[in-house]
């Protein structure tokens, strides 16, 4: 594994890290309990230590079952969590992958984050997230003031932005980094979506903040394992992208296979994790999880060759045109 520290910070993480949803709920696959473990354990043994998880991963769970596994070594994790969505409040049930009632006054975010050290058994949160805000919560003073009084009482060390929950929410990601600064925001960032993303790695730059990239394979378009639409269980996530969405993504992934083959020592789920790690402002890629060949496969991927300046440049041709090679007078056998 490498690792690349979180700037301003002494935070060292895995460019490969664990986004624990996988286990914690259904909306990527069913997995087995045991299963579940044993991905957290195996993830620790091949040198991942940055863990991403959030209260609301099933209504605690993701937070519970990193202590239960892994809480015995907490001293190697770094733990970033989410807080924002009230999920206490039974009153309101919640309708299929609808999003809940968010809050943010410094009496819930308290609330929240006693919570999910409870659940953590821990006395320190390492990255304390801000989930899916809108402008107008990044506006509230008070928010920012409790998150600062939160980490001189040592309950968490650093605070950042979580964007979604879908692509997008620019206005969202520069404020945090320009007017909140933030140590962490994470984003959706992929060969196939690459927007906001792409504007934000000037800005983190200037502003020292570290990006988070999950997603990196695009709901499994990138993967290479779909030629097809696959179908999903209702319960699983991806089963909400618009189908044609995914057909018009497997279209675009033809057009990217240059990047996997015994001439670049790399598969095409390795290449995306390597597109997201051609950026020095992305310090972490969390791909997803679901058993432990993909746990193998994509840790691997730090060892595989980098992604070439001048596969870049293609990349960003094609992502300028639509991914229409028609319009794009570049020979692939040049790069």
């Amino acid at each position: 594994m490498k690792y690349r520290t979180l700037p301003r910070t002494e935070l060292e993480l895995s460019e490969v890290g664990f986004g624990v949803w996988t286990v914690a709920t259904t909306w990527w696959g069913k997995i087995p309990e045991e299963q579940r473990a044993a991905l957290l354990e195996n993830a620790l043994e091949l040198g991942v230590n940055f863990f991403d998880t959030a209260d609301t991963y099933g209504e605690g769970y993701g937070e519970e079952i990193l202590a239960k596994v892994l809480g015995h070594r907490r001293h190697e994790l770094v733990i970033a969590t989410k807080f924002g969505y009230d999920f206490y409040d039974k009153l309101t049930p919640r309708v299929g992958h609808q999003e809940r009632p968010q809050k943010f006054d410094p009496e819930f975010v308290r609330f929240a984050c006693e919570q999910s050290l409870r659940r953590l058994n821990s006395d320190y949160i390492d990255i304390y997230q801000i989930h899916n805000p809108r402008i107008d919560a990044l506006e509230r003073d008070e928010l920012f003031e409790t998150l600062e009084e939160l980490k001189t009482e040592g309950k968490i060390r650093y605070y950042g932005v979580a964007l979604g929950p879908d692509i997008g929410w620019y206005e969202e990601g520069e404020a945090s980094m320009k007017e909140r600064d933030v140590h962490s925001l994470q984003i959706i960032y992929s060969i196939l979506e690459q927007d906001p993303a792409k504007d934000f790695f000037p800005v983190a730059k200037d502003c020292e903040v570290g990006l988070l990239s999950r997603v990196p394979h695009a709901s499994e378009a990138l993967t290479g394992r779909y030629t097809e639409v696959p179908e999903f269980d209702e319960s699983d996530h991806r089963s909400h992208r618009r189908m044609e969405w995914l057909r018009e993504a497997l279209q675009k992934v033809e057009q990217v296979k240059f990047l996997a083959g015994e001439e670049t020592g790399r598969t095409l789920a390795q290449a995306a994790i390597k597109f997201a790690l051609y950026q020095p402002a992305i310090v972490s890629v969390l791909p997803n999880f679901t058993n432990l060949e993909e746990l193998q496969h994509y840790t691997d991927a730090v060892d595989v060759p980098d992604i070439t300046d001048s596969e870049q440049a293609l990349l960003d041709e094609l992502w300028e045109y639509n991914f229409d090679l028609e319009e794009v007078p570049v020979n692939l056998t040049e790069v």
